[in-house]
Formats: structure tokens, C-alpha cells, sequence
């Protein structure tokens, strides 16, 4: 008995020595791992390092705090693009009866599949966007003189408006494009072991005949000629890195024309898009190389990798009209009153409750109503609106009531027959220095660029709307020049809450604040010989938007007709038949 308890005390005593042992080891590798890659400070970075470095942590910061609360929205990804890779070709020596040494019959490989980039209209994010795309590789070649088939290209979609940018050599965020990765895998090797690693990844020999074919003359001169095909592939890709790719998708591509009395058995045309990434060359059979000299080769090459590319993606919205204004102007409120509630944007009494672009539709009729122009319609905050729809559903207050299309604007209603419509998007709110990325800035700014015209919303209760002006006007210039010349009205917002009670002093203190704003943006916001209209308004009684609702519809249709003045440049290189 007691022998029995000294083992067990042993093997106690053994298990709490390699526990221990275990956890000195962890204490010691994390210790020695922290000591061998210290966190950077300030004083060993160069100011410009150090800037860059704090430039991405914000930039994170900033996408993590609008992927808040659920949302999807996304405008601004990095993808990383890899072409296809090139089929092998293939060593085989043709056999039938009667013929039992035949010549060489092996197929050529398949060329890889390369990759486009096209514009969707029907896309408004780039959440979907995946961020690794992987082309179709080439088929490998066969016997009896058959050949890869070639990888089938892969078009890559984003929303209309978005900015790719390819990022050039030295950026931290790009990939190794297929030669460097090639090179790594080279690093730690000798003379001849780089030599033989390069033989494996280029050559396909006949089995069993490796060593004899590196022996031959014949083999030594096709290796001499892909050496030099490769350094002629070398150099093409450092001219391609020379001038990275930037490409403005804001419009769609001209579709190649069919005509209408064209025979049904003609090919089908499709538009691809831009080439972003070309796929791989392919790998020659052993036919390629027969020769006087060498009736009978026993090797073949293998395909190449395709192009490597890392593209960085900015979505720019493309909304005919942009509300921009200080955070809690009421830029929501006025978005789904001029909507009619259509819109998805979120209304509280606190600052920031925008953090993503919204976009909504504005339908006008024939008679110059629109949706949601009603008089009395009140929109209060979301909370409050939900708290309402809940209770009017459990009380059965909806069973007969009338849909949207059965409303006063429905499809048969007389005079209300839809005559326009343009988009208006709710952009987040401008603080002071936005310009320099402070706070959420570059974000908000870059969802403007886009917009046919500009519309400055500000708060006609709060102490001086013309400082709040001057500021709005002063960030889109900093942000970029000229910008703020797209500004066509100033929407004096909140008016109902000067003056609610009646009071006959308030009311002629509204009234001075109202001309005092009117004369400083006559005096100081002109530009061109125009001068910004200014319209009180009251986004959450819906109060005196149907006068805002006309203007626009004229600015906008100003700006489409220069707009569609411009030539539009085709790119008939991207169009392919099936």
C-alpha cells in the first residue's frame, strides 16, 4: 500500500514539473519574442514613417467605427489580384498500330485567365467586393497533339463611381507580384541549388530521362532561349510597375452595338471591362522543340504564373444632389421628408448620427408635387417613429390601411404621373479641419466629390448659421479646389423652432437672422456671376420643400445636359466575341 502511494505521489510530483517546465518556456518565449521585436516609438521612426504609421491606425479606426450598429457600407478596399496560371505542356510521342516509334506529339498548355474590373450600376458598396481574386488556370496539354484549354477570364464587379489605384513597389500593403514571389523561394539557396530549384519549376521531362536530356546540347540551347524569353518578361513587368494603373470608373463602358437585323447564329459580344492582371504564359509540348537536329525531344516547359496585382478601391458615390452640412443640421430629416420616408437614414438629437452615405430617391410628379410633400407630415426621430409603428401594429391600426402605391401618388391618380426623378444623398457631418482628416473627414469629403450639385444645410435656430457656412465653405475648398463652386442653394433648416409660440419679438429676430444670412451669402458665397439661393425650410414638418424640390430639379438638369455633352472614351480592346 504504501509503495502504491509513493508512485502516485511521484507521478504527481512529475506532472507538476512539466507543468511548470511548460509554463517557464511560454514566460520565456514571450519575453524573448517581445525583446526581439520591440514596439516601435516615435524617436526610432522617422517623422514620416511615423506619420504614415499613424495615418493607417486611424484610417482603421475610422473603417471600424462605420461598421458600426450592423451597417454594411464600405467604401474603401484593398483586393489583392492574381491572374491565372499557364497550363504545362506536355512530353508524349504519337502511338497507333504499325507505328510503334511515332514523332512527338504533346499539346501546348493553356494560357491563364486573365482578370477585368467593371462597373455594376446596380452595386452601392463595395462590401461585396471580394478581397483576393484568383483566375481560372490554363488546361495542361495531352497526348496526340491536344492542347490546354485557355482559362476562362474573371470579371471583377464594383459600384459605378469607384477609383482603382494600383499600388506602386515600396507600399506596405502590396503583395509580392509572381517574380518577387519567385525570388523568396530562391533566397536561402546556393548557385546550384538556385539552379536546380529554377530546372524543376521550368522544365517537364520524359520519365526516367531527366539526366540524359540535361546532358544534351539541344536541351542546354532551349534553356539558353527561355532564359532569354524570361528576361524579356522581366523587363516588360518592371515597365508595367513603372506606371501603375489608376483608372476613374464613373461611367459605363460603351456596349458594342448589334444591329437588329443581324442572322441569330453570330456570336454573342460581351464587354469584359479593363484588363487589371493578364494571365500566365503557357508551357510549349515537346513538338516545339524537335529539330533536324533533335527529332525526338523529351521535355517540354511548364506554364508561367499570372500577374500579381494590388489594387486599392475608393468609392465615390455618384448622387445627382449632396446635402453637406454640420453635424445635427438635419440633413436626415430633410433626406427623408424630400423621400418620403423612403429613405434608410437614422434621425436622433445628437451629433454624428450619420456615419455612412445615404442615398435616396426624389420622384416628381407632373403637377410639380412630389413624394412626400404632403402637408402635415411630421418626421421625428427613428426612435420614436418605431416606438409608433409598433404600437399602430399590435393595435391592428394597418389592416386597412391604404398601401404607398394606393396613396394620393399612386399609378392612376390624376396629375400625379412621375415626370422626374434624381438622387440626393445624405452625407455625414463636417467638423472644422476635416479637410485634414480630423475626425471622420476624408471619408465624408471623398462621398461628395461625385455630385452634380451641392446644397449647404444649416441650422437656422442655432446662434450664427453664417460662421457654420463659412466653415462648410471653407473645408470643401481645402479638401479640393474648386469644389465648393458646385454649391447651388443654402437650405436654412429648422425654422420651426424660431418663433414657435408666436411671440411677435422672436418672430422679427428670426426674421433679421433669416436677412442676415441671405446678405452674407450674396455678399461672400457668389461665385461666376451666381448667387446661392436661400430657403427656409422645416425637414421634420415637411414645410416649404416644394419649392427646394423645383430648384433642384433645374440644377440638376443643367448638369446632366453638360454631362452628357462630354464624349464618353470607348475601349474597344476589352470587347470579345464568344
Amino acid at each position: 500500500m504504501n509503495a502504491h502511494m509513493r508512485t502516485i505521489s511521484h507521478v504527481l510530483n512529475l506532472r507538476s514539473s512539466v507543468s511548470c517546465l511548460r509554463h517557464y518556456s511560454t514566460v520565456t518565449s514571450h519575453v524573448g519574442s517581445n525583446s526581439s521585436r520591440p514596439t516601435p516609438t516615435k524617436e526610432d521612426l522617422t517623422l514620416k514613417e511615423w506619420k504614415e504609421r499613424d495615418a493607417r491606425f486611424r484610417k482603421r479606426k475610422t473603417e471600424w467605427k462605420r461598421r458600426q450598429g450592423g451597417e454594411t457600407f464600405l467604401d474603401h478596399l484593398i483586393v489583392h489580384v492574381r491572374a491565372g496560371r499557364g497550363g504545362d505542356g506536355c512530353v508524349a510521342f504519337h502511338r497507333e498500330k504499325f507505328k510503334p516509334h511515332g514523332p512527338p506529339s504533346g499539346g501546348n498548355g493553356g494560357r491563364g485567365g486573365d482578370i477585368y474590373i467593371l462597373p455594376d450600376r446596380h452595386l452601392t458598396t463595395l462590401s461585396s467586393v471580394p478581397s483576393r481574386v484568383r483566375g481560372n488556370a490554363g488546361g495542361q496539354g495531352m497526348g496526340t497533339w491536344q492542347h490546354g484549354r485557355v482559362g476562362a477570364p474573371v470579371t471583377l464587379r464594383v459600384p459605378l463611381g469607384t477609383v482603382v489605384r494600383e499600388l506602386p513597389r515600396g507600399d506596405p500593403r502590396r503583395t509580392p507580384d509572381e517574380w518577387e514571389a519567385e525570388e523568396e523561394t530562391y533566397a536561402e539557396l546556393d548557385k546550384d541549388e538556385r539552379r536546380q530549384r529554377w530546372r524543376e519549376r521550368r522544365w517537364v521531362h520524359y520519365p526516367t530521362y531527366e539526366g540524359d536530356n540535361t546532358a544534351r546540347s539541344a536541351f542546354k540551347q532551349a534553356e539558353w532561349d527561355l532564359w532569354r524569353a524570361e528576361r524579356e518578361m522581366r523587363a516588360a513587368r518592371r515597365r508595367r510597375d513603372a506606371s501603375p494603373l489608376v483608372l476613374d470608373l464613373d461611367r459605363m463602358p460603351l456596349e458594342a452595338e448589334r444591329p437588329p437585323d443581324a442572322p441569330l447564329g453570330l456570336p454573342r459580344v460581351r464587354q469584359f471591362g479593363t484588363l487589371i492582371a493578364s494571365g500566365g504564359a503557357s508551357g510549349y509540348g515537346n513538338p516545339h522543340f524537335q529539330s533536324t537536329t533533335n527529332p525526338s525531344p523529351k521535355f517540354a516547359t511548364r506554364g508561367y504564373a499570372g500577374e500579381c496585382v494590388t489594387l486599392e478601391l475608393e468609392l465615390k458615390l455618384l448622387a445627382d444632389v449632396g446635402l453637406v452640412g454640420a453635424p445635427n443640421a438635419g440633413k436626415s430629416t430633410l433626406l427623408r421628408a424630400l423621400t418620403g420616408g423612403r429613405a434608410r437614414s437614422t434621425v436622433a438629437g445628437y451629433a454624428f448620427t450619420t456615419l455612412n452615405p445615404v442615398v435616396g430617391v426624389v420622384r416628381v410628379a407632373e403637377d410639380g408635387s412630389f413624394v412626400g410633400g404632403e402637408d402635415g407630415a411630421v418626421y421625428d426621430e427613428t426612435t420614436a417613429e418605431r416606438q409608433r409603428e409598433r404600437e399602430l401594429m399590435e393595435s391592428g391600426a394597418y389592416a386597412d390601411a391604404p398601401t404607398r402605391n394606393q396613396g394620393s401618388h399612386g399609378r392612376d391618380a390624376p396629375g400625379h404621373i412621375e415626370m422626374f426623378r434624381f438622387t440626393i444623398a445624405d452625407n455625414p457631418g463636417l467638423i472644422e479641419y476635416a479637410s485634414d482628416n480630423v475626425g471622420l473627414g476624408h471619408s465624408f469629403l471623398r462621398s461628395m466629390e461625385r455630385s452634380l450639385a451641392l446644397v449647404y444645410v444649416v441650422d437656422l435656430s442655432g446662434p450664427a448659421p453664417w460662421d457654420e457656412l463659412r466653415m462648410l465653405q471653407e473645408e470643401l475648398e481645402k479638401y479640393k479646389e474648386g469644389m465648393s463652386k458646385r454649391a447651388r442653394m443654402v437650405i436654412a433648416n429648422k425654422a420651426d423652432l424660431l418663433a414657435s409660440d408666436g411671440d411677435p419679438d422672436e418672430v422679427r429676430l428670426a426674421r433679421a437672422k433669416l436677412t442676415r444670412l441671405e446678405e452674407f451669402v450674396r455678399a461672400e458665397m457668389g461665385h461666376d456671376g451666381r448667387v446661392l439661393d436661400v430657403v427656409p425650410t422645416s425637414g421634420k414638418y415637411s414645410q416649404n420643400l416644394r419649392g427646394v424640390v423645383q430648384k433642384l430639379r433645374t440644377y440638376v438638369e443643367e448638369a446632366r445636359l453638360v454631362t452628357q455633352m462630354t464624349p464618353v472614351p470607348s475601349c474597344p480592346s476589352n470587347v470579345h466575341v464568344q
